[in-house]
């Protein structure tokens, strides 16, 4: 083997390292940007597990839903005794 055949393979080498060692920074910035952006998402569905959800009906937040109380359709008489 010449001299001029080991420094060719000895530079194909190199390139062949460069290029791989730029593939995997190349992945890992992806994969740490990535991550980044699901790290918010995690924190605000966290916090929204944490903050208890407003009721979303205005009834309810008054305390005057329906069906809390006795409703117009029941009499005070009981089954047996109403008129047919």
């Amino acid at each position: 083997m010449s001299r001029v055949d080991k420094e060719e393979r000895i530079q194909r080498i190199r390139i062949g390292l460069t290029g791989l060692a730029f593939v995997f920074l190349l992945v890992l910035l992806g994969t740490a940007i990535s991550r980044s952006g699901d790290d918010a998402l995690t924190t605000n569905a966290q916090n929204e597990l944490a903050v208890p959800k407003e009721p979303n009906e205005p009834l309810a937040e008054i305390g005057a839903a329906p069906g809390t109380g006795t409703s117009t359709n029941e009499s005070s008489e009981p089954e047996d005794t109403k008129a047919p």
